[in-house]
């Protein structure tokens, strides 16, 4: 069973709970577009698509990611954590953020695919494959920061919070109309779907500022 971190900031343990927004990012609609009018979607989705990364996903920060036997490398999609302090059910966009206790740095790490409306839970869902920031950083705007994706000690990619297709009071909001989140609960805003490849054995790191540094490698 995984560790889960204890931070300084209430909530000070995750309640193992993580979802994913898909398809936030401008550039992965972009990427798919002609087939987003295709069946069986027939149009670019009107609410919030999500995924989760169970408990067995999660490691704590300082821990490594297993690439699966049989796999190459894992596709690593940096985002932000919008992290639950209270119980969140139908709030307001204008209100959301108050539910918000803080910011995590996430490196969510899927097997490359390109089913992007529906991935299969095999693809999202391997065990030690979601590392999560050592640190939550309050008091910071989660629509203002940009993050710095390196590997190897190289940059890699940029991945910009800012102009998603839901914000993160707008995400809040729509996911909460349908299903209660809970304190410790932690809701990614979106990664792109053309995240960099890390190998067996690479080291990796997410940067932006006012947060701590998140470092990982694979095994």
């Amino acid at each position: 069973m995984p560790q889960f971190p204890v931070y300084d900031e209430k909530p000070y343990r995750l309640s193992g709970v993580v979802y994913g927004a898909l398809l936030n990012q401008p550039s992965a609609l972009e990427q798919i577009g002609a087939a987003a009018h295709e069946p069986p979607h027939k149009a670019p989705p009107k609410g919030p698509v999500l995924y989760m990364k169970p408990r067995n996903t999660l490691v704590p920060d300082g821990q490594a990611v297993v690439i699966p036997e049989g796999e190459e490398a894992l596709r690593l999609g940096a985002t932000i954590g919008l992290v639950i302090g209270r119980t969140a059910c139908r709030v307001a966009a204008g209100q959301a953020l108050d539910y918000v206790s803080g910011l995590l740095l996430v490196a969510d790490m899927t097997i490359p695919h390109e089913t992007f409306y529906r991935p299969s839970v095999r693809f999202v869902a391997r065990d030690r494959s979601c590392l999560l920031g050592g640190k939550i950083a309050a008091d910071l705007d989660p629509d203002a920061l940009t993050i710095d994706v390196g590997i190897e000690g190289k940059f890699a990619q940029q991945v910009s919070m800012r102009g998603l297709i839901r914000p993160a009071a707008r995400l809040l909001a729509d996911v909460t109309d349908f299903m209660t989140l809970s304190a410790g609960d932690v809701l990614l805003m979106g990664a792109r779907i053309d995240g960099p490849l890390v190998r067996r054995g690479q080291t990796f790191s997410l940067a932006t500022a006012g947060m701590q540094t998140l470092e990982g490698i694979t095994q």
